[in-house]
């Protein structure tokens, strides 16, 4: 039979008692994580939020007690009433908090009982399948609320930091209006407009840039943002990023808000905060070294380029390559002179997979080096490679030649995979990064046409703005991005302020003036009332939270996450709705 609460009251949490609080009677509350049960003595460890804490139950104390005890098995949820003891010296466990103390109980109510759960809360070996089935247990384990412990430490500390430099936390619209901003929006069908439809906010982009324009000066907000693509372990369809604008700045005045806020994120995570200012890198620079406009500085193996050595040489792949304005690049890796035959197919599967036509390799030996282009260049000739790339005796140099874009992300793809192969990366460093001057544009060879590398309403460089018909692939924006080992921790810009600069960027894209209109039609008209300069950037909360908790995916910091299938095995969703909801919203469906 199950106890009622009653007047019963917690006195402490499960995490809380130590060796100071020794012949206090206590009372405390949670779940049974495990218990071991000798017969006439049962211990039994009672889980909550902030810990754990042996309970004793002793037969010649009180026997009933035992047996009622005896009854309860895990997840059970119990409230425990007792005097703290110390525990034996041999019997301390240094792997608890609570470890030098236990409780020895003296009333025992069994709030509610528990089905035997599908899978172990501690030390769970279940798959994530069945834990996210389950998800409402799958948050009782103490690693996932030692996530969520961070999540919301960090989220307090942003509004702390924010609000001591001026900013005000402002909300912005769930339900809005459908724009191209890169991925495809969730559609939320209008029952009172039928046939037409909100959108869920890929980015509260737009509606922070009008804040400026009303004049708020400083904004952020913690936003929730939809997005409609595939996803990955650090993506989600649903994620919160902590958003923020500013008026009257350049990128220097955004970089000084945001570096205070990350330094205290250190702080908060324990870690030694990183010196300030961080550095900063331009797009072509991390691209022409790292192969990756979010490079992990935690290890070298930074390119050497090596296209003067193959211009117009003997071996016509590398030599049409850079013929054709392409480069050829290589890496050198210390001690991969002694790879097996194995080792190098797998790495230049690798580089196949990422865009490459083929890998070429020398290995760097004592007398004489080794390689298959040593048939078309001679051994003369991979002398001058070796040197050039700066290889000693007992490396090996990997290369590739082609498109210049090619070459450094498929060079880059294999750095990464060496670095976590050989195991050159320091999981306990950290390296903050500014990469700037981006380019304003990409090409998309499928349809032949120009896209905004981040978005259309990013300000190109003064510079530059003579390029945007000439050339518009030459021109750099006033775009940065927060890298973060290797990842891409938050990413902005300074916005076009001006409506005929913005009318030149739609032209650039290929938008003609009707069609600019009626996507951001709005938005135009707000530029035209004396729109400040500003600019921004976004962080990602849930990919802060992930990095600085070390877990292994976005779904170990989201509270209710969907797979990788875009669904919610918990809720079974998405799901079928009833014909009458369809009918009311004037929708068919054609399944």
């Amino acid at each position: 039979m199950l106890d009622h609460l009653g007047q019963t009251k917690r006195t402490h949490s499960c995490g809380q008692l130590r060796r100071e609080n020794v012949g206090q009677t206590v009372t405390l509350m949670g779940w049974v994580n495990s218990y071991r049960d000798h017969g006439s003595v049962l211990f039994l460890h009672l889980r909550d939020r902030d810990g754990i804490t042996q309970i004793v139950f002793n037969e010649e104390i009180n026997a009933e007690l035992l047996a009622r005890a005896q009854a309860a098995r895990s997840e059970y949820v119990l409230a425990v009433t007792g005097k703290l003891i110390l525990r034996d010296e041999k019997n301390f466990n240094p792997n608890m908090s609570t470890g030098e103390v236990e409780v020895l109980a003296e009333e025992l109510k069994i709030l509610n009982d528990s089905q035997t759960p599908p899978f172990e809360i501690d030390n769970c070996k279940a798959a994530e399948d069945l834990r996210l089935k389950y998800r409402y247990l799958d948050l009782r384990r103490p690693e996932i609320q030692r996530n969520f412990k961070l999540r919301h430490d960090l989220a307090l500390a942003t509004r702390r930091v924010l609000d001591a430099q001026g900013f005000y936390e402002i909300e912005t619209p769930i339900l809005t209006k459908s724009t191209p901003e890169g991925a495809r929006d969730y559609l939320v069908p209008s029952r009172t407009f039928p046939g037409k439809f909100f959108a869920l906010p890929q980015s509260p982009q737009l509606f922070k840039q009008l804040l400026m324009i009303s004049g708020f000066e400083r904004y952020f907000q913690i936003a929730r943002c939809f997005r409609d693509e595939d996803l990955r372990a650090d993506r989600q369809p649903e994620f919160t990023q902590i958003d923020v604008e500013m008026s009257f700045v350049q990128p220097d005045d955004v970089f000084n808000a945001i570096e205070p806020l990350i330094v205290e994120f250190f702080k908060v995570a324990g870690v030694e905060p990183p010196a300030t200012p961080f550095p900063r890198m331009p797009y072509s620079e991390a691209m022409n070294r790292f192969g990756s406009d979010k490079p992990d500085l935690r290890f070298g193996l930074e390119f050497v380029d090596l296209s003067e050595q193959f211009a117009g040489g003997a071996f016509p792949v590398f030599a049409d390559a850079v013929k054709k304005g392409g480069a050829v690049k290589g890496i050198v890796v210390p001690g991969a002179a002694n790879w097996s035959r194995k080792q190098f197919d797998d790495i230049i599967e690798h580089a196949k997979r990422h865009g490459a036509g083929g890998l070429a390799y020398i290995q760097v030996l004592e007398g004489e080096n080794k390689s298959a282009l040593t048939k078309t260049l001679g051994a003369e000739g991979i002398n001058a490679v070796v040197a050039t790339a700066g290889a000693k005796v007992g490396d090996a140099i990997l290369m590739i030649g082609g498109k210049w874009d090619v070459v450094c992300n498929a060079l880059g793809q294999v750095r990464l995979e060496i670095g976590r192969r050989e195991k050159l990366i320091n999981e306990d460093e950290y390296r903050l990064l500014w990469v700037v001057d981006f380019p304003m544009f990409e090409y998309h060879e499928d349809d032949k046409r120009w896209y905004a590398m981040h978005h259309p309403f990013t300000s190109p460089l003064e510079e530059d703005l003579g390029k945007l018909e000439s050339d518009p692939g030459a021109v750099r924006a006033k775009a940065y991005d927060l890298v973060f080992n290797g990842n891409e921790l938050g990413g902005g810009s300074i916005r076009i302020h001006r409506s005929d600069v913005q009318a030149k960027i739609f032209k650039a894209l290929g938008l003609s003036e009707e069609e600019a209109r009626e996507k951001f039609g709005f938005f135009l008209d707000a530029l035209s009332y004396g729109t400040p300069p500003h600019g921004g950037i976004a962080l990602g909360l849930d990919r802060t939270v992930m990095l600085f908790a070390k877990a292994k995916s976005l779904r170990d910091v989201i509270a209710f996450p969907k797979v990788a299938s875009c669904s919610d095995l918990m809720t079974d969703s998405p799901s079928a709705v009833a014909p009458e909801q369809l009918a009311e919203l004037k929708i068919k469906t054609l399944a």
